[in-house]
């Protein structure tokens, strides 16, 4: 998707839905804290500690035993944000940690040829020792939330029988740490007169602001499965804490991502990749891998400017108005693959293949990507990252918006310079709604590794020529 001239204005995308993340105050930060979380590290660590000091290992054994244990059970999720604060319900998860962590040092052992004895007495000691702290931090818990009102602030998407019961088991065990403030449902299936709680009039987004809410509920309702989805992605983006009733609901087992309520079954989606620590790996990464990248092949930039030059003319750096996170407008540049003829139409018309207006260098730059090298200064700027959705220009933009479902959706995350939809052939003049639904899944399941691998197969698509 090339085009020419620059371009610096353009006017404002309007917002579907999509509303921009709040900013985090202290008391923010302050709320999502998990104590109970705390305390169970805080736990696992003095237990570590005292089994140490009374069975006195060698020090490099004691490093081994506290980096197996705690590491276990970090992997294991013991110290995951919780609805239901049972120690029975997390006994076998427990011990399933501990006993890995024992596993781990018997191998050390055997690996090393030293004799483990002492730091299997020492795992033996933390799980006789952490037991009854873990049953203390959770009865604590349990008590604090009834008592002192501990619980985050809840609004329930959909206002029927099952949302109506989700609420009145949050009024009547508040031990689950949920306090709901409201229902947001446009189609209410029960007379709003007779709800537990207020039906809230405004729009999701600013009732989560104007509430303070921390966690949504996505219960079923009678509006499309597409306003629901788009709640999610809603709550996903203010930060919020969402939990999902499952269909089939009474037929779900309990697991490392089932939140429980009740007899209820939540299902709890991820983070916004954004919020994670690893995005902080990713954007460093990005500027030391650009910026590597931007030096490296500063000659191969220079030559193509010179093809370019030759070829056209004037201007070699073409410059537009993309898209990128939070629908905010950037200048994103190029090296000028198409001939400049007239009045500018690059913000309005879409490139495609076998245009005339492409000599050979163009195609050449096209068909190599080279043409788009120099976004390794918008990477480097912040404006993109290296892997992420394409960016797009503002009026197609409000185009795909209008007509395409939960395309507003992908800018959630920064844009990039390759991406899974790119990967999968979706370049040029392909199928809109297959690349949204792509850049979705991207930005669902972002991880660090996710990024590896998209670029691996850029690589590859790269010196294949695949997809092309």
């Amino acid at each position: 998707m090339n085009g020419v001239g620059s371009a610096t204005t353009s006017p404002p995308v309007p917002r579907r839905r999509a509303a921009r993340p709040r900013e985090a105050s202290w008391s923010d930060l302050l709320r999502r804290v998990n104590a109970v979380a705390v305390l169970l590290v805080a736990v696992d660590a003095v237990a570590v500690a005292g089994a140490v000091a009374r069975l006195r290992p060698d020090w490099w054994w004691a490093a081994v035993v506290a980096a197996s244990l705690l590491g276990a059970r970090a992997a294991g999720r013991l110290y995951r944000r919780r609805l239901w604060l049972s120690w029975l319900q997390d006994l076998p998860r427990s011990v399933a940690a501990t006993a890995l962590a024992f596993a781990l040092v018997t191998l050390v052992g055997l690996v090393a040829d030293e004799p483990a004895r002492a730091a299997q007495q020492a795992v033996l000691a933390f799980a006789a020792a952490g037991e009854p702290g873990r049953l203390a931090v959770f009865a604590l818990g349990r008590w604090c939330r009834r008592r002192f009102h501990r619980c985050d602030r809840a609004i329930v998407v959909g206002a029927g029988k099952v949302g109506v019961d989700l609420v009145g088991a949050m009024l009547a065990h508040p031990e689950f740490g949920l306090r709901p403030v409201g229902f947001v449902d446009p189609e209410p299936a029960v007379d709003p007169a007779a709800l537990p709680v207020d039906l809230l009039d405004g729009d999701l987004a600013d009732e989560i602001t104007r509430l303070g809410v921390g966690t949504v509920v996505l219960a079923f309702s009678r509006t499309r499965e597409s306003s629901v989805v788009d709640s999610a992605i809603t709550a996903h983006r203010l930060g919020c804490t969402t939990l999902v009733v499952p269909r089939m609901y009474e037929l779900y087992q309990d697991g490392p991502d089932i939140e429980r309520l009740r007899s209820y079954p939540l299902l709890r989606l991820g983070t916004a990749p954004t919020t994670r620590p690893a995005w902080w790996v990713k954007r460093g990464t990005d500027v030391l891998l650009a910026a590597a990248a931007l030096v490296a092949l500063s000659p191969v930039i220079a030559l193509c400017a010179l093809a370019v030059l030759l070829e056209s003319g004037r201007p070699v750096i073409f410059r537009q108005v993309r898209i990128g996170m939070d629908d905010q407008p950037f200048v994103l540049y190029k090296l000028r693959s198409v001939r400049m003829r007239g009045e500018d139409d690059s913000q309005i018309t879409w490139s495609v293949v076998g245009d005339r207006r492409v000599g050979p260098v163009g195609r050449f730059l096209r068909g190599t990507s080279l043409d788009e090298l120099p976004q390794l200064w918008n990477i480097i700027r912040g404006d993109m990252s290296i892997v992420g959705p394409r960016p797009e220009r503002p009026g197609f933009v409000r185009e795909f918006s209008a007509i395409h479902e939960l395309y507003w959706a992908r800018h959630r995350v920064p844009t990039g310079l390759t991406g899974l939809a790119q990967v999968h052939g979706l370049r040029g003049d392909t199928s809109i709604v297959d690349r949204s639904r792509y850049d979705n899944y991207y930005i669902a399941n972002w991880s660090l590794w996710l990024d590896v691998k998209i670029l691996l197969q850029t690589v590859g698509e790269l010196l294949c020529r695949r997809n092309r």
